[in-house]
């Protein structure tokens, strides 16, 4: 995707959504692992700056509990290059003055994709997610609620936190059930003297303990 060079001015931005997830972050210590819970990420297929293409621009839960953008929205905004982005899968962020140009009349699919407004952040935490293959996501996934594309920080040696590591990892926060859904090889996680912690399938097993097939 197009991306322009970090800078502290805005770029603006507008054209029509065609995905919207949930912008999570995800630390790992071994087996150990932290969320973040920051927003939503808008996959924008429009302009930005003097580029064109898909963009993808991250908006604060504020933003989007006020606009409850959803697929199909004509949107435009203002916001910075992310300068890491290896800690965001967004390529903008700090974005301000969104404007809302077009409600789609149109009802969305009743899914596999979803592609309705997402819920909040707060049912993404209690639900849970499990792990999702990468080449699923990609082909069948970049677009639903459901899925989540997270930047992963990984610190191999706790006894020295500034030794990191850093990758994207995909999840799938849906339906049990999803036809879909494949989960991918276990990953395994780095740690200390060339050690390794396989995170097997039992983890989003207890992760989505709450949930029903359907649910």
């Amino acid at each position: 995707m197009p991306r322009t060079k970090p800078s502290m001015e805005k770029a603006a931005w507008s054209g029509r959504i065609v995905a919207v997830q949930p912008r999570i972050r995800l630390v790992r210590s071994f087996d150990e692992r932290h969320h973040t819970y920051q927003g939503f990420v808008l996959r924008v297929d429009g302009t930005c700056g003097e580029a064109s293409g898909e963009f993808l621009i991250a908006v604060g839960k504020a933003a989007q509990d006020k606009h409850r953008f959803s697929v199909g929205m004509e949107v435009c905004g203002l916001s910075n290059p992310v300068p890491d982005p290896r800690i965001e899968t967004a390529g903008f962020y700090k974005t301000s003055g969104l404007k809302v140009l077009k409600v789609p009349t149109n009802e969305p699919s009743s899914g596999p994709p979803f592609l309705g407004v997402p819920p909040d952040l707060e049912t993404y935490r209690s639900r849970g997610h499990r792990r999702l293959d990468v080449r699923t996501y990609e082909s069948k996934c970049s677009t639903c609620i459901w899925g989540c594309r997270m930047p992963v920080e990984m610190i191999i040696d706790h006894w020295n936190p500034s030794k990191k590591r850093y990758r994207f990892e995909t999840f799938c926060y849906g339906p049990k059930s999803c036809s879909f859904y494949r989960a991918g090889p276990p990953r395994k996680v780095p740690g200390r003297k060339g050690m390794s912690y396989t995170e097997e399938n039992w983890v989003d097993e207890d992760a989505t303990l709450n949930r029903g097939l359907d649910d």
